[in-house]
């Protein structure tokens, strides 16, 4: 490539040169200073390749970053760069209140700051757990700067009473079946023990998951980076080729507008419905492209679903877990699967075009996770995009992990005003109930909650499980896990806290929810509804000070990523993927 760049005072410990008025003087403090820590001149003179560290005692899904780090640093060196680690923002999804999601964007600002504030001439991302990665690769898009993303990798799986069982859609079901009282204390506390065998991300198909698959078709990692186990070889054997690679991309200047086109875009989401991946796969996609300048067209992304089957078999659409994938093939074996589907010109990391590194993976062989194109675990892409009049912006249900008889329902509404509400009230035998009704639940959206927390996934009420209810329709404007499964309706735009629809459904209403005709609509006329909305003007939520004031001013809604407004880029320049 021809995009090395000529002026030498813009690379290595030349770059953003600290303000003191003189630059002479700026580079040589800095000099000075770093040669404090046992620096040569001819160490300082190399590429400078920044290492984001977000290990952290509260985030066991980054539980290998030191051995991450050492190996990432081995590969800048093997390949003539400076490796130069520093820390940033680390958020786990089990340890951030209110939610992960609150803290993502902070975390996006953190990178992006910190890319510009530092001198390097590349960046190793390091992150895994759910919000971690769509964090940093927000930051990296808008710092401009040659960026590879380096997941942290799944964990491993363990076993309670001879039955396999990994996070976390394991961990949804056993509480399941603990409400239901079909396991006691004592079961529910050994299976406990065993739903996480060792530090890594989430083992099934769950955001983390999707993340790191899409990280792989975005081009953002080395071919082969998105699967490995955590506490593997092969990770490890990740990071230095990583390393290498990050050196390679400062030489060549391969910056990551060249990686994060809309066609990147468009192989991301063909994979996200490939692999049966988290719903909050689209949000996070959003609000990447969102820094790009490019919208993500819902639509088109739905029409895209009827010819994109679900090829791969993991929890929660499936049986298998992720190091079966990694042990099938991992993303090159679906990758050539969906071949004639993907925009193969698209470049990566590695300054070759996916198409190249499709061709260029290990041959096929006989394995039973990555199904053929024409034998799909599931006949159509794994997530659909509703409208409607409860919806006017859009919502999404993932199909593949709803029952089946559930996905064409009319139904009664039984209302939850918030959180505390549902908590008050589901579990109570007074609670008016069937299984043929559809819970709603109100304002846990972005702004609403805030930070449209994971509560999309509503328990079935106690006295239901109890009588053997698995499934319910539940309809809100929040998200769900990725390892969650059932037929649920997320993202439901525009939010009931700034006035959507959704905050003028009573108890009592029918709705009706149809898959098929991707409709979701309150059965009122116009009139009533219109009438509602003007009975019951919404005043959003605010806050008087910090990061939450900023949140509730600034924060966009599900559809544009839930990113803060004066992050995304200036203009916006196209949509992706383009519609046919």
């Amino acid at each position: 490539m021809s995009n090395k760049p000529k002026d030498p005072s813009e690379t290595g410990l030349r770059k953003g040169l600290t303000s003191y008025g003189d630059k002479g003087f700026s580079l040589f403090l800095r000099k000075a200073f770093i040669k404090g820590a046992g620096y040569t001149n001819s160490a300082l003179d190399r590429p400078v390749i920044g290492i984001i560290n977000t290990g952290s005692a509260y985030n066991p899904c980054h539980g290998n970053m030191p051995q991450l780090l050492e190996a990432v640093k081995r590969g800048v060196m093997l390949a003539g760069g400076l490796p130069m680690e520093f820390p940033t923002i680390s958020i786990h999804e089990s340890f951030a209140a209110p939610t992960s999601m609150y803290l993502r964007n902070l975390m996006s600002m953190d990178t992006e700051e910190m890319l510009r504030a530092q001198p390097m001439d590349a960046v190793v991302l390091i992150g895994g757990c759910d919000k971690t990665v769509p964090a940093q690769m927000m930051g990296a898009a808008s710092a401009g700067l040659p960026a590879i993303q380096l997941i942290t990798g799944s964990m491993l799986t363990g076993s309670h009473r001879s039955e396999r069982v990994g996070a976390c859609t394991d961990c949804r079901r056993y509480w399941g079946k603990f409400r239901a009282g079909e396991i006691d204390e004592t079961e529910k506390d050994e299976v406990n023990d065993q739903l996480v065998a060792s530090v890594g991300t989430c083992s099934v198909m769950g955001t983390a998951s999707t993340m790191a698959c899409i990280s792989e078709a975005l081009g953002m990692t080395v071919p082969g980076g998105a699967t490995p186990p955590a506490v593997t070889a092969d990770r490890i054997r990740v990071a230095e080729e990583t390393g290498a690679c990050a050196v390679k991309m400062a030489k060549e200047g391969l910056t990551i507008d060249k990686v994060l086109t809309a066609d990147a875009f468009e192989n991301a989401m063909r994979v996200l419905l490939a692999i049966g991946g988290s719903t909050n796969g689209i949000v996070h996609l959003a609000a990447i492209a969102g820094r790009m300048g490019l919208e993500i067209d819902l639509d088109a992304l739905d029409k895209m679903g009827e010819e994109t089957p679900v090829l791969v078999d993991l929890k929660p659409s499936g049986d298998h877990y992720m190091e079966n994938f990694h042990d099938a093939g991992g993303m090159a074996t679906l990758l050539r699967e969906l071949k004639p589907l993907l925009k193969l010109d698209a470049m990566t990391v590695s300054g070759r075009t996916l198409g190249e590194e499709i061709d260029a993976a290990p041959p096929s062989f006989r394995q039973d996770v990555v199904r053929p194109f024409n034998k799909p675990i599931y006949p159509r892409g794994s997530i659909a995009v509703l409208h409607g009049n409860l919806a006017p912006g859009g919502a999404i249900i993932k199909q593949s992990a709803a029952d089946e008889n559930l996905m064409e329902h009319e139904g009664r509404a039984v209302v939850f005003e918030n959180a505390a509400d549902l908590a008050n009230r589901i579990d109570s035998p007074e609670l008016d109930v069937t299984a043929e009704d559809i819970l709603v639940l109100k304002n846990i959206g972005p702004k609403g909650a805030p930070g449209m927390p994971e509560a999309g996934y509503i328990p079935i009420p106690m006295k239901l499980a109890r009588a053997g209810v698995k499934d319910i329709v539940r309809i809100s404007d929040g998200r769900m896990s990725g390892t969650a499964f059932g037929t649920i309706v997320l993202h439901v735009t525009p939010e009931s806290a700034i006035g959507g629809p959704l905050a003028h459904v009573r108890n009592g209403d029918r709705i009706r929810l149809s898959v098929k005709n991707r409709e979701l609509s309150l059965l009122i006329s116009n009139e009533e509804l219109a009438q509602r909305i003007k009975d019951n003007p919404i005043t959003p939520p605010t806050a008087e000070r910090g990061y939450k004031k900023l949140f509730l001013q600034t924060v966009t809604q599900a559809d544009k990523g839930v990113d803060f407004d004066f992050l995304r880029a200036a203009k916006m320049v196209g949509k992706t993927p383009q519609s046919k």
